[in-house]
């Protein structure tokens, strides 16, 4: 059964000075999950030390407000816009500008999703999800902009992607078969569907389907509903209810700000494999 429930819900404990967590997805939760799911949060002026073990890999957004990041001898202003990779091994640090919080994710035993992890090394990426190709639904209004794929960041142990539903739109019932999937919303509400059951969303709401339960989402009639979505691992099979229509993604040309996008990505089925995405 899905397992639906608000941040706001759960604990926050401190790490260190000025650094606070709330652990919301883990195998606690779900036995079969194989991914932690945290929301990090940082008073301004905190410092937060990541290491990465090298049988892991990581990854974390911005949800809101601005830092640094530290590695080796270099640094990067990480914002809003911005999703990061942090490879096997990797170690580095966070000093956090003004208040900021991340949702960061982490797989302990990547090789169990990915038996290639560990041949090519893998390294840091920052990728702006602003300048990320937007592609357009084929049956409605929805929008779909990819963060973590193998193309991007070089693994199939993780995939996700953030989807843009207009007010008052409907998805087509589906499940998945082969991988945990869950969801954050980052905007707005709407109702999503676990087994044809209704449960009420809203900002800040995490959602977990198991492997094949069936579900879909719509958008409430007022304002925007934005969530990113999650598979682990990040190659798995989407099967359509009966009568549903196979979402087909093609690009809209540019990235969500109605520029030149940073890449290209072809017309393709939601079925299809992301390897090359």
């Amino acid at each position: 059964m899905a397992l639906i429930f608000n941040q706001e819900r759960v604990p926050s404990g401190p790490l260190h000075f000025g650094v606070r967590r709330q652990i919301l997805l883990d195998e606690r939760c779900a036995a079969d999950i194989g991914l932690r799911l945290e929301r990090v949060s940082l008073d301004a002026g905190a410092v937060h030390d990541l290491r990465i073990p090298v049988t892991a890999l990581a990854w974390f957004q911005v949800l809101d407000g601005g830092a640094e990041l530290f590695h080796g001898d270099e640094r990067d202003d990480i914002a809003e816009e911005h999703v990061v990779f942090l490879p096997p091994g990797f170690e580095g640090r966070i000093d956090s500008k003004a208040n900021a919080s991340l949702l960061f994710a982490d797989v302990q035993n990547a090789r169990r999703f990915d038996p290639a992890f560990g041949e090519t090394p893998l390294s840091l990426r920052i990728v702006d999800w602003t300048r990320e190709p937007v592609l357009l639904s084929e049956h409605d209004a929805r929008k779909r902009i990819y963060l973590v794929t193998p193309k991007l960041f070089g693994t199939k142990a993780i995939k996700g992607e953030m989807i843009i539903y207009p007010p008052n739109t409907e998805a087509a019932n589906h499940h998945h078969e082969g991988a945990a999937h869950f969801m954050y919303i980052l905007t707005g509400s709407g109702t999503c569907f676990a087994n044809e059951a209704p449960f009420r969303v809203r900002k800040g709401d995490i959602v977990y389907y198991p492997d094949r339960e069936r579900h879909y989402l719509r958008s409430d009639p007022v304002g925007e509903m934005r969530f990113v979505e999650f598979f682990v691992p990040g190659q798995y099979k989407t099967v359509w209810a009966e009568g549903a229509k196979v979402c087909t993604w093609n690009p809209a040309g540019s990235d969500i700000r109605g520029n030149k996008a940073a890449r290209e990505i072809q017309a393709h089925s939601s079925a299809a494999p992301t390897s090359d995405i």
